[in-house]
């Protein structure tokens, strides 16, 4: 097959694309425009593939993107583009909508126009792929989990932009008969994690020396997926899944904030030790809570488990520990990071301003 990634170059992205290239014979295009947490160091191991292309190009430029696909002609449209922190949703919104809705239509249209021309038996196999997020469900309280008919209820703008563009999707799929599919996935984590979110951003600044904030009391719950079972899902989804239908991945993984935290701190006690022999525990600050903090999510996988067979396969326990042996044998992948583009410091202090 010839799959191209939107976002290939991001963290979800770039471990699909090196799944592809690594345990597949697929042919793969990444189309990426490079933002601030695309690193084109995380696609290295597999650049010098013959099956493997890169294009810079932003998925809000339709001319671009209709290019990509006439001249690529994929089968699979992987849609991972896509603005993705809550904290920087709320301190600029903009780009959430932009990216996230605009780039997602833009992506539809252009693939409806490219599907149209398609011979028969080419377009009975085409495959629109969007992947997006349980938080466009909203907050769950201290029992349930999220099953693919629950009702959308997102809470932060970056929810919100990745709700509107699931329904966009569907609308495609709908009124225009284009093949598409849907999945949504709790947390990730996993090596290559850009240093914004809340494993890495912990590890790193543990490292550093710097305090380890934690939002409120540090008791919101996230179901946590590692990121190489979740490509594997997304690789079964769109070889086998139907066209019209959503499957939810998740990684039977709930853990409090601060409980991830102090798994964090413990096995880098281990792994690592500071030098006054004191635990990384002790960096531990609590911080003011985020905006509209959710208090719970949690993924019931049931239907992708029936269907295609999935399941994770990556414990938390082993997922973390792998995690963080990663960033300390790669040090020289996130200090590259910070060094020329991001700061670990506090974002989503105050609603958009």
């Amino acid at each position: 097959m010839r799959i191209l990634v939107t976002g290939g170059a991001g963290f979800i992205g770039s471990a699909l694309v090196r799944r592809l290239i690594e345990h597949t014979e697929h042919q793969v295009l990444v189309f990426d425009k490079l933002t601030y947490s695309g690193v084109l160091s995380s696609l290295q191991t597999v650049a010098s593939s013959n099956r493997y292309a890169f294009l810079e190009a932003d998925i809000c430029d339709a001319e671009a993107v209709s290019g990509a696909l006439a001249e690529f002609k994929p089968d699979v449209v992987a849609h991972l583009a896509a603005e993705s922190h809550v904290d920087r949703s709320i301190d600029g919104p903009q780009a959430f909508v932009q990216t996230n809705l605009v780039g997602t239509f833009i992506m539809l249209n252009e693939s409806l126009r490219h599907w149209r021309r398609l011979p028969d038996d080419e377009k009975a196999a085409f495959r629109f792929h969007h992947i997006s997020t349980d938080e466009v469900f909203g907050s769950l309280g201290d029992e349930g989990r999220f099953t693919e008919s629950t009702p959308y209820d997102p809470r932060s703008p970056y929810s919100a932009s990745k709700a509107g563009s699931d329904h966009l999707v569907r609308a495609w799929g709908h009124t225009y008969g284009l093949p598409v599919l849907i999945t949504n996935c709790s947390n990730n984590y996993g090596p290559y994690h850009f240093p914004e979110k809340l494993i890495p951003l912990i590890i790193i600044r543990a490292l550093k020396g710097e305090s380890l904030p934690v939002y409120g009391d540090g008791k919101n719950v996230r179901d946590w997926l590692f990121v190489d079972d979740h490509v594997r899902a997304l690789q079964m989804v769109f070889e086998r899944g139907e066209p019209g239908e959503t499957y939810n991945i998740g990684g039977d993984a709930e853990r409090t904030n601060i409980d991830v935290v102090h798994t964090i701190c413990s096995i880098l006690d281990q792994l690592r030790p500071r030098g006054d022999g004191q635990s990384y525990a002790r960096q531990i600050s609590y911080v003011t809570d985020r905006p509209g903090h959710d208090h719970r999510y949690a993924i019931d996988p049931t239907k992708i488990g029936d269907s295609l067979g999935w399941a994770p396969s990556v414990t938390f326990e082993t997922g973390i520990e792998q995690t963080v042996r990663w960033y300390l044998d790669n040090q020289g992948w996130w200090q590259d990071i910070l060094d020329r583009a991001y700061k670990t410091e506090r974002l989503g202090v105050t609603a958009n301003g």
